[in-house]
């Protein structure tokens, strides 16, 4: 199960909202940069402004307070991903480890060269896609049809969240979990401990140049 059938009155992480405007800098150069300039002069830069339909908690439970929650629009999937059979089965398979040729295409796992294939072999199970996590269809999100190029379009309610795209959202209500948000989905535990396995992994990921200082 997906998400809880019965929603509690608790903020917790993982859970759809909405009701909330985000904002995002686009920046040409550091502002630094403007200290040599006479003004009045262009900024460099820009500010975006959008009201997604829904978005995901994900500041932790218990960290849910002092009037500052992080939030991430839930947002369409990649067409390519109803390309690949392993994921069109169960579109949450990208949520979780896989085996290293479950990522591609079969026609394209069979034509990669024998050593990238062996390489990417060596490695065993891992996540794909680290900073992505899919959110199973519900009847509250709205329809929309994916692109399949050459191949019949498909109609689906799956969505997902990008880690790479977290907002900090000020918001003088938010003092502790009482919901007193327009809360719309829960994650089930399992689907919430899955979410939250993933977005650790991605944080936690270790450079190549660290791991061998760390390990001499």
């Amino acid at each position: 199960m997906f998400y809880q059938e019965q929603i509690d009155s608790i903020l917790r992480f993982g859970d759809v909202i909405k009701g909330f405007a985000l904002s995002s800098v686009n920046i040409d150069e550091s502002i630094l940069m403007f200290q040599k300039r006479e003004y009045p002069v262009d900024a460099g830069y820009s500010i975006d402004i959008s009201i997604p339909t829904f978005c995901v908690i994900l500041t932790p439970c218990c960290s849910i307070s002092d009037k500052i929650i992080s939030l991430t629009p839930l947002v369409k999937l990649r067409n390519t991903f109803f390309q690949n059979p392993y994921f069109r089965d169960d579109l949450t398979r990208i949520n979780r480890i896989m085996q290293p040729k479950q990522v591609f295409l079969p026609d394209v796992w069979e034509n990669m060269p024998p050593e990238d294939k062996e390489k990417r072999s060596m490695k065993g199970p891992g996540y794909a896609f680290y900073e992505l996590f899919v959110y199973e269809e519900h009847k509250l999100f709205s329809e929309y049809i994916v692109n399949m190029k050459q191949k019949e379009n498909i109609r689906t309610k799956y969505y997902m969240i990008d880690f790479r795209n977290i907002y900090k959202v000020n918001y003088e209500k938010i003092k502790n979990q009482e919901n007193i948000l327009p809360k719309c989905l829960q994650l089930s535990v399992y689907a919430r401990d899955e979410l939250r396995e993933k977005i650790s992994n991605y944080y936690s990921r270790k450079p190549d140049e660290d791991k061998i200082l760390l390990e001499s």
